[in-house]
């Protein structure tokens, strides 16, 4: 019996859950994972409608309980519109995830331009990526914030990264290529954001804090880079599909109650070496 009631903490039965990001790679693990743990799942994303469609279709088959919004969070009214869309079909909301980000895979095309020489790296990259990943979960906390305070509850979960804590070795890109310094800024802000919301919000019982996890492969991702990026952790491995999973839940669940202001890290022991 007291393992039953452990378990319970980790329980999102009936909490409404806002995902930005959430038909991406790791958007669709998270949004299984606390759909499965029993929340009611709200997606956000600007992807286009084919890549929804197709999302949506894999969460129904999980027997998932969810709804989609597209999404842009660098725009304040679209957020705005969005916020005001989930109180009215839920009049509640219980956790927002900031997920959202400029992230592509290594190999990929997207990442081209984004793995440029800083000396080279255009003014206007750097800026369309702090919008995306730092501007606009401030955003969309400025947006579902009121209502959480109206609750005096509420939980925040900030995608941070293991490059908030420690350096790059941008030696595992290969010759000429170079972590994009603009991820590299504003997943380190991902952190004083979730610090100054966390201290703002704890007198209404909301709890705001990072999760910062270490790279995990994609289908595109180049094997011999996976080989590099896995010899600089303790495990000597990237994360397995689904491997955050418990992490989210736990950070978003009562399992993590009395947790504010801070980050977890996840990153096979890389920062700890």
């Amino acid at each position: 019996m007291t393992n039953l009631k452990a378990l319970e903490k980790f329980s999102l039965d009936g909490k409404v859950v806002v995902i930005t990001g959430g038909a991406g790679f790791l958007g669709m693990q998270y949004a299984r994972a606390l759909g499965e743990a029993g929340a009611k799942v709200v997606i956000w994303d600007r992807s286009d409608f084919e890549k929804l469609q197709t999302c949506a279709m894999r969460l129904a088959l999980a027997e998932i309980n969810y709804s989609f919004d597209r999404v842009d969070v660098t725009d304040k009214k679209e957020v705005k519109r969005a916020a005001d869309s989930v109180l009215e079909i839920y009049s509640r909301l219980d956790v927002l995830i900031n997920n959202a980000g400029m992230n592509p895979a290594v190999g990929s095309e997207e990442a081209k331009r984004m793995f440029a020489p800083y000396e080279d790296y255009p003014p206007e990259l750097w800026n369309k990526e702090l919008a995306v990943d730092l501007t606009g979960a401030h955003i969309c906390i400025q947006a579902l914030a009121p209502a959480m305070m109206r609750q005096h509850s509420g939980v925040i979960v900030n995608i941070a990264s293991e490059v908030a804590n420690i350096a790059v070795d941008n030696r595992v890109y290969g010759e000429g290529k170079f972590k994009s310094i603009a991820y590299i800024v504003a997943k380190r802000g991902i952190l004083g954001l979730t610090r100054a919301w966390a201290s703002y919000l704890g007198k209404y019982g909301i709890r705001v804090n990072a999760f910062s996890p270490g790279g995990m492969p994609k289908a595109e991702v180049p094997k011999d880079f996976e080989e590099r990026y896995s010899s600089l952790n303790m495990l000597g491995r990237m994360a397995q599909i689904d491997e955050y999973n418990g992490a989210m839940l736990f950070l978003c669940s009562d399992a993590s109650s009395f947790m504010t202001g801070t980050q977890l890290v996840m990153d096979g022991g890389k920062s700890a070496w």
